[in-house]
């Protein structure tokens, strides 16, 4: 089965007795991430984990202000 575009499949990572997992070094070359980074970890507990570099949380907060900056305009020029 093929992903979709941009999506991925890393494989599994098995918790350490002290709470470790290790990145798949694929995940780690895709998203840039090097010895010492430091990696947010967010949590819902009806949908589960979410880890991420605060650079994706800024890509993706600039995108979105992108966005609603276009939907700001059409609303000032109908």
């Amino acid at each position: 089965m093929e992903a979709p575009e941009g999506k991925k499949f890393y494989g599994s990572v098995t918790v350490s007795e002290r709470g470790q997992i290790v990145i798949p070094a694929g995940a780690r070359k895709d998203f840039n991430i090097n010895t010492g980074n430091k990696l947010l970890v967010f949590g819902d507990l009806k949908t589960g984990l979410w880890i991420t570099t605060f650079n994706m949380i800024e890509k993706n907060i600039e995108g979105s202000a992108d966005f609603f900056r276009g939907i700001e305009a059409q609303m000032d020029n109908p």
